[in-house]
């Protein structure tokens, strides 16, 4: 019985340029998330406090993006074989109870000032929010030119897309405010903001979870997967199908195939790494069973791994 085990693993690394689009983008977002803050305690703009608190959200998101480029990077050794992948998927938890917690605070925040109202500055909201609108579509910008090519860029540039709008819905708050005098819209706007960062963040929150516990990604469609291996040529059938997630860009699966002829075994492995690298998943183990052999009725049969 003779084992043979290859992995064909896809390692993307980012470029070097793209770190630094993501530093800059962090210094920008973590710059205005302070004077934003600042303004909005000076003129008591519950607004602007809790779409500052959303833009800390945006700092949180960048540097997980950040954080999973540079792990991405990191060799695995002989206690981390897979490297520092999976911390990928802690940091995107940590990062969902972190939001999830401040969505508390701006609610129970918002609730009180519906109780009582206090004057603000329709201005400053106004002019604030506008500034945020230029901030996070420069980062939008800077970041739409690689989202198509790694799903945490892609990610980071829905969300910065996503604040744009927000800011705008401030901007018309203030102008709201300037026009009418209705003050209690600033925290109204608070509350859409606190609904849509809950919105957000409760998916990160349910796929960090489903991935720590080691479950099919979202990005892989396990029906249409199990479709494409049976209909390679060559298998007879299969079993023991397991994928997961080794970071929060990078998947990986373990396969058994049951064939009759041994000579078709290295056309049936590269024809189903190929399938599985299309379908999203980069790091396969495949076991070959020969039905075949004399002893594959007892289960004792001759293996091969790919």
């Amino acid at each position: 019985m003779t084992h043979e085990h290859h992995h064909l693993h896809g390692h993307h690394h980012a470029p070097a340029s793209l770190s630094t689009v993501f530093i800059l983008c962090i210094v920008l977002n973590l710059l205005f998330v302070i004077i934003e803050a600042g303004v909005g305690f000076s003129y008591n703009s519950l607004g602007l406090l809790s779409d500052a608190g959303h833009n800390l959200s945006d700092v949180f998101s960048l540097l997980l993006s950040l954080f999973a480029i540079q792990m991405a990077k990191r060799h695995g050794n002989k206690h981390f074989t897979y490297g520092y992948k999976k911390s990928t998927v802690l940091a995107s938890l940590a990062n969902a109870i972190i939001l999830l917690t401040a969505v508390g605070g701006i609610l129970i925040e918002s609730f009180y000032k519906l109780r009582s109202p206090e004057t603000v500055s329709g201005e400053a909201i106004s002019w604030t929010a506008g500034a945020g609108i230029v901030i996070n579509g420069i980062t939008a910008l800077l970041l739409m030119r690689n989202q198509g090519h790694d799903l945490n860029v892609k990610g980071a540039f829905l969300h910065m897309a996503m604040d744009t709008l927000v800011s705008l819905g401030v901007v018309v708050s203030g102008i709201i405010i300037i026009y009418t005098g209705f003050v209690i819209i600033d925290t109204l706007v608070s509350l859409a903001i606190a609904v849509i960062i809950l919105a957000s963040t409760w998916r990160l929150l349910k796929e960090s979870l489903y991935l720590s516990l080691d479950a099919v990604p979202e990005s892989v469609n396990l029906d249409d997967l199990e479709k494409s291996i049976s209909q390679v040529p060559g298998i007879e059938s299969w079993h023991h199908l397991h994928v997961w997630a080794v970071s929060t860009t990078e998947n990986a699966a373990t396969l058994h195939v049951v064939i009759e002829d041994v000579s078709q075994m290295n056309g049936i492995k590269h024809a189903l790494k190929h399938m599985l690298e299309e379908k999203g998943v980069a790091h396969s183990t495949i076991e070959f069973e020969f039905s075949g052999c004399p002893c594959y009725d007892k289960g004792d049969c001759c293996y091969e791994h790919q």
